[in-house]
């Protein structure tokens, strides 16, 4: 009698409590709206839409994907590059091939974890043994959240690596035509290795030197063989070198340009110029001047970016004055016999610009007209602004943009001044004699944008004729 009494006031209490009302606690609603923002924003700046019910769980990778639920990509699909079978010395290795694809690993970045999608999709683009070492390169299928995308990754090992052994080296762009690894130091030497789309021609050149005709001279270090499109280079011990690679689509050039990677150790002496090549670099310069500090910072950063010995060179400081309220210089570097690269340059000590970089042939050099366009300060963002300097004895300068007529330039004391001319249209720059004879003309080149190659290597860091 007892216990059906207490089960009999259980129930009838259990039956009142669930009639009660009990004020919400407002505290998971407002989490999970502000965690629903945050998720929001990231897709956003994602460039990805229509995504503002995903589960939180999935979105952060706390929970898998459903099987059931599409991706949402946001890259390009991949390149030519990584079509076909396998290539490289462990292209019929299945087992080793299978190994790495449970060593490749989840990559993070500011946003959190990219986690890698199905491995059975992991695509072996090339693997083997390269001088110095192992590598292998792969397509892999990463997943944050719902957000689908590719990416290739280098993965390197010692000669002979087990599977286990490599460890993740670079990635790049799924969609990148070609995919290049430089890898070496100054005392030891390495290895340069390309991979284009399968049945591609592929090149690697290097020993780069100025000619006088103003184009730079490379010999060739490897090329691929029988359409395999993989070329790989041993390099020496020494400085970094200067490497380029070109490869060929049916009989067609589809890529130049230089390789990605990492080079340790300093080029070459490392030597600066010293204080009295400075002070006769800047003997016939124009305009305000620069700071011991400054001229130095520049000139040595000239020597640098074009992998020129100071002992190898002839300096000229040509121009100082003001570019974006920052002090200013133009000046030249030439190899002994070799062309003329032209550098405009602004900043300071601590940080500096880089606007032009230019090489000319030899003859006429110094006689040419310089123009280079300007970015927005702290931006990549061209600007319609231009500067122009003229040559030594020229009392006037023009611009001459598309099918418009010549524009004149007005300089300064220092022969200096500034124009506008819109970003992306061709043009010339003319400087005349008092008497309104052409002693030259120069193009405007485009920005340049490529700081991984050298001043010469492309169309819009030359000037041949």
């Amino acid at each position: 009698m007892t216990e059906h009494v207490a089960a009999a006031l259980r129930a009838a209490l259990t039956d009142e409590a669930a009639k009660a009302i009990t004020a919400e606690d407002p505290w998971p609603r407002f989490a999970a709206r502000e965690t629903r923002h945050r998720r929001q924003r990231r897709i956003r700046r994602s460039a990805v839409a229509g995504l503002l019910l995903v589960a939180v769980g999935i979105q952060s990778n706390v929970v898998p994907l459903p099987g059931w639920m599409p991706g949402v990509a946001v890259a390009a699909a991949p390149s030519r590059l990584s079509a076909g079978p396998p290539r490289g010395g462990l292209a019929g290795d299945v087992a080793w091939q299978d190994g790495l694809r449970r060593q490749v690993k989840d990559m993070q970045d500011p946003e959190g974890w990219w986690r890698v999608g199905d491995r059975g999709t992991i695509r072996v683009v090339y693997a083997g043994d390269v001088p110095g070492m192992r590598l292998a390169l792969v397509l892999v299928p990463l997943h944050f959240g719902v957000i689908r995308s590719w990416t290739l990754v280098w993965y390197a090992g010692p000669t002979g690596a087990a599977p286990e052994q490599m460890e993740q080296h670079s990635n790049t762009n799924a969609d990148t035509p070609v995919a290049t690894l430089l890898h070496g130091s100054a005392d030891r030497g390495g290895v340069a290795v390309v991979v284009g789309p399968p049945g591609s021609t592929v090149t690697i050149s290097g020993g780069a030197t100025y000619s006088a005709a103003g184009t730079v001279d490379r010999k060739l270090l490897a090329t691929s063989a029988d359409g395999s499109g993989v070329a790989v280079a041993e390099l020496p011990a020494g400085g970094p070198p200067r490497l380029a690679t070109r490869i060929t689509v049916d009989g067609a050039v589809s890529f130049e340009g230089g390789l990605d990677g990492g080079w340790s150790g300093r080029f070459g002496s490392g030597t600066d110029p010293s204080p009295e090549m400075l002070d006769a670099a800047a003997r016939d310069a124009r305009g305000p001047g620069l700071d011991r500090d400054r001229f130095l910072r520049f000139a040595s950063t000239a020597l640098n970016d074009s992998r020129l010995e100071v002992e190898d060179v002839t300096l000229r400081l040509l121009w100082t004055g003001t570019v974006n309220g920052q002090p200013a210089a133009l000046l030249s570097v030439q190899p002994h016999g070799g062309g003329v690269i032209v550098y405009a340059m602004h900043g300071g000590v601590d940080w500096l610009r880089f606007d032009l970089r230019l090489l000319l042939p030899a003859a006429g050099a110094f006689e040419r007209p310089i123009g280079w366009r300007l970015r927005a300060e702290g931006k990549d963002t061209q600007t319609d602004q231009v500067v122009v300097v003229a040559p030594p004895g020229a009392a006037s300068v023009t611009v001459t943009a598309g099918g418009s007529s010549p524009a004149p330039v007005p300089l300064d004391a220092s022969g200096a001044g500034t124009t506008t001319v819109p970003p992306g249209n061709p043009a010339v720059v003319t400087a005349y004699t008092s008497g309104g004879v052409t002693i030259a003309s120069t193009p405007l080149h485009v920005l340049d944008t490529d700081m991984g190659q050298l001043p010469g290597d492309t169309p819009g860091t030359r000037v041949v004729g």
